[in-house]
């Protein structure tokens, strides 16, 4: 079966937010088979107008003839209704009190200021001050061409809209780059394949190694599931890898997508010799440097496609300062961390989805299917008063109750998971990028730009909605049906009559979703083309420091010497003087490595080109059996690249340790528990 979207240009999404208990009406009870219609007219009403809804999305006068085939029996033609019923819940319980709708002012912008804010979001206010910023030409020496582009194209904006208003007077980018020709250009690196946590390196082909279960990230269909296998390369910009749309070529009006599990391709993503890098093993400080260049890659994607990146303009909306629901990630992780040190996803969360996945997993038509009402109302209300002093009796809790509030809390959020700035880009990727790669590079982009209290919330609750798919046998939920119930309450609806854009919406989210679920492993894998500029950015601002700091010397040197009147004797001709780095005692190839944990705490080891992370890991377990210090028993011990081009990186255990050794030479290497 096949869902018909058609092209709508842009698509206003006017967010509620809802701030106070929130009532799971009626309207899913007519799932519940042993309500008596009668006893729920509220449902019933809700019932025939998310069918109403269904048909018209279908463009059918008639309902439709419903049928069912054994191999999907849960994948019945109810899934739109599920979407549409979820999405009258939420307005019914907007209108009876129960949840306080709030809409998001969207704030209107002047020519020009959308260009200085994308400017100042990817780290490069310095062409907007005019200050000499170290950071902001590092960032810059590390582009590639078509994101050079992208930057040009937008400050070349910005400084046009300057002169028309005649606000002030605007530095030229020639001024800014020392460029001669009349048409400004950004200094670009060459594109060549990268060595995927290290450093571009002209010329050399990535390595691959043979594939088996454990040498690849592999997401896709299920084993029983015909297999469309399709590779992902991480090792050159997205963006570069876009071959040229012919010109004739038009994004299709009525773009047709299949629901079913086996039409997603399976998509691989071998590990190189570098292994693989999650979004956790990486240093804060890097992961800012990661946000800026995705934002940037992101653009010059877009831009390759020929589609606009559309952001929205949301005047910031104050939630609550205490308590559970409706509070701020950061406010509601500022609180719980007082409880539990480095909590990085809200305990509240957190137990709704132990919870489910203690007791709920397999429990029929989970997420779809309501609680009480007036039930849920009074364990949130009860949750507000009791979770904080560990008074709650989580026993008293049914399942269908516990995702009723898990919703709740998605719900009420004062600004949505996904962010209210980027949703306009969330439906984009779909609307106007038809090829489900180009899409799936696009989303995992917008995830290196989330917020981490949002991508870490969104990553636990992702891997909840993989495990109740992994369950369709029991609970009835397959990709799809999670999909449809879970894309409302992600995605923020107006909540009124449904129209045309609207009913094209909800089937765009409810492919997101999907692809959120089934490729969340893919999704929170740094691409490798990404570190590689971190790591040039990092070795351009040492650089700018060091001949920062040799200016410095020159000039104390210089008055030393005038005012001593001492001569130096000079250096032979042709004599080097080597850095102090290699003037080390430690031979090329020997790294040592640190393990404070252990009762022996270094060891120098020589390495060879089969030397891996997990075989250092390994013989620091041998030698050290029977001493270990013993907070660190229970641990994962993980090897962590320290310094030098990089802040801090948890190494796969599979990295090739020399090559990972020549991409950054002067980094510590040190053994300690990777951070959850």
């Amino acid at each position: 079966m096949t869902m018909e979207m058609k092209d709508s240009g842009s698509v206003v999404l006017t967010a509620y937010h809802p701030h106070s208990p929130t009532r799971i009406p009626g309207v899913e009870q007519s799932f519940v088979q042993d309500i008596p219609p009668s006893h729920s007219p509220a449902s019933r009403k809700s019932l025939s107008r998310c069918r109403r809804i269904n048909r018209m999305l279908s463009n059918e006068s008639v309902p439709p003839a419903f049928s069912r085939s054994n191999s999907q029996a849960s994948m019945d033609s109810t899934s739109m209704e599920d979407f549409w019923c979820e999405v009258e819940s939420i307005k019914e319980s907007r209108e009876d009190g129960s949840e306080e709708a709030m809409l998001l002012e969207f704030k209107p912008a002047d020519e020009g200021e959308l260009e200085a804010e994308w400017l100042q979001d990817v780290g490069l206010s310095t062409l907007i001050s005019g200050a000499e910023e170290e950071d902001g030409q590092a960032l810059l020496s590390t582009l590639t061409r078509t994101q050079a582009a992208a930057v040009q194209k937008r400050y070349n904006t910005y400084t046009q809209t300057l002169r028309k208003k005649n606000k002030h007077t605007v530095r030229d980018v020639r001024d800014i780059f020392g460029t001669s020709d009349s048409s400004p250009t950004f200094e670009t690196v060459p594109v060549s394949p990268v060595s995927p946590n290290g450093i571009q390196l002209p010329g050399q082909k990535p390595v691959w190694k043979s594939v088996s279960s454990k040498s690849c990230l592999d997401c896709g269909i299920d084993k029983g599931s015909p297999s469309i296998m399709e590779e992902l390369s991480y090792d050159v910009s997205f963006s570069e890898s876009i071959t040229v749309l012919p010109k004739t070529q038009e994004w299709p009006k009525n773009q047709r997508f299949k629901k079913e599990d086996s039409a997603l391709p399976k998509f691989i993503v071998r590990k190189s010799r570098f292994g693989l890098t999650e979004v956790g093993d990486l240093s804060p400080e890097d992961m800012k440097k990661i946000r800026y260049l995705s934002l940037i890659e992101l653009t010059a994607f877009y831009d390759a496609l020929g589609v606009e990146l559309k952001r929205n303009r949301v005047d910031r909306v104050r939630g609550r300062e205490n308590g559970l629901f409706g509070v701020p990630l950061t406010v509601l992780l500022e609180n719980d961390q007082k409880k539990v040190p480095g909590v990085k996803v809200p305990l509240i969360f957190q137990k709704l989805l132990l919870k489910l996945e203690e007791t709920g997993l397999e429990t029929e038509g989970i997420l779809r299917v309501p609680g009480s009402a007036s039930r849920v109302k009074n364990l949130h209300q009860e949750l507000e008063a009791k979770f904080y002093e560990d008074t709650f009796d989580w026993d008293q809790v049914r399942n269908n109750d516990a995702a009723g509030l898990l919703k709740m809390f998605i719900r009420e959020l004062p600004s949505p998971l996904f962010t209210v700035e980027y949703l306009p880009a969330f439906i984009t990727l779909v609307e106007k990028i038809s090829k489900i790669k180009l899409q799936l590079q696009a989303l995992h982009l917008l995830i290196m730009l989330m917020p981490e209290a949002n991508r870490d919330t969104a990553k636990a609750f992702l891997q909840f909605l993989k495990k109740v798919v992994a369950n369709e046998g029991k609970n009835k939920m397959n990709l799809w049906n999670v999909s449809m119930i879970v894309a409302p309450n992600l995605f923020i609806y107006k909540g009124k009559r449904a129209n045309q854009q609207e009913m094209q919406a909800a089937a765009t989210t409810a492919h997101i979703v999907r692809l959120l679920i089934r490729y969340q492993d893919i999704l929170w894998t740094v691409p490798s083309f990404l570190i590689s500029q971190v790591r040039k950015m990092n070795e351009a601002a040492m650089n700018n420091s060091k001949r920062q700091l040799m200016f410095d010397k020159g000039v104390r040197k210089l008055l030393r010497r005038k005012t001593m009147e001492r001569e130096r004797p000079e250096r032979p001709e042709g004599a080097v003087t080597f850095p102090p780095y290699l003037q080390s005692d430690i031979p090329e190839g020997v790294i040592r490595v640190y393990a404070p944990l252990h009762s022996k705490v270094s060891m120098a080891i020589q390495l060879n080109s089969q030397t891996k992370a997990k075989d250092i890991l390994a013989r620091f377990h041998c030698e050290n059996s029977h001493g270990s210090s013993q907070n660190m028993r229970g641990q994962i011990q993980s090897l962590h690249e320290i310094g030098g081009n990089i802040g801090q990186h948890c190494l796969d255990p599979d990295a090739f340790m020399l090559d990972v050794y020549r991409a950054n030479p002067h980094a510590e290497w040190v053994i300690k528990p990777k951070a959850s």
